[in-house]
């Protein structure tokens, strides 16, 4: 079929990493959810910024018939990297900056930030390794109580890959699902 089109001198596009990539992404945790039942999707977006060409998708999920602790990945392609691919002349798109950007979300409910920060940092570190940057944002619902009486905070831990993403890196995506999995189960342990 793309022969007749490009005979006629029409010329095919290919979908970009950022399409390929997501469409991998969602295929692989909706499977998560629909046939393994190993998560629940909770949420899910997929943007496109037109101020600055920019897009943006996520799935946010919890681990399946359980709530308090949730993940989400995120991807994302600015018009710069779309550039870079689609101006492509040599054939290395991802020399010329093409790709995604990829970060992890994982929210938790906690106490006792001070002993339960550290609890976590350990958990990060064990599952995705000293290399990975993350941070860990605490925040509480003003009126709740006036910290540090507060019922419970919020742990918001971001993890961002410091490089681009791009087609080739799709076979990782059962391991990265396998992580944010393991992540789940262990924030779980500590939170209240």
């Amino acid at each position: 079929m793309d022969q007749r089109y490009r005979s006629r001198g029409m010329r095919v596009f290919d979908p970009t990493v950022f399409e390929n990539v997501k469409v991998a992404l969602e295929n692989h945790f909706y499977d998560l959810d629909n046939l393994d039942r190993l998560i629940d999707i909770v949420g899910r977006n997929d943007r496109m910024e037109m101020a600055v060409m920019a897009r943006e998708f996520g799935l946010r999920f919890t681990l399946a018939g359980q709530s308090g602790v949730s993940a989400e990945v995120r991807l994302a392609s600015s018009l710069r990297q779309l550039a870079a691919e689609l101006m492509d002349q040599d054939g290395d798109a991802a020399a010329a900056g093409a790709g995604c950007s990829l970060s992890l979300r994982f929210r938790v409910a906690i106490s006792e930030p001070a002993d339960q920060c550290r609890q976590i940092e350990g958990i990060m570190r064990t599952i995705w390794g000293d290399d990975m940057p993350f941070t860990q944002t605490i925040s509480y619902v003003h009126g709740q109580d006036s910290p540090p009486q507060a019922v419970f905070y919020t742990n918001k831990i971001e993890l961002k890959f410091n490089r681009t993403i791009g087609e080739e890196q799709m076979e990782d995506i059962p391991e990265l699902a396998e992580h944010m999995l393991q992540t789940l189960r262990e924030l779980k342990a500590v939170a209240i």
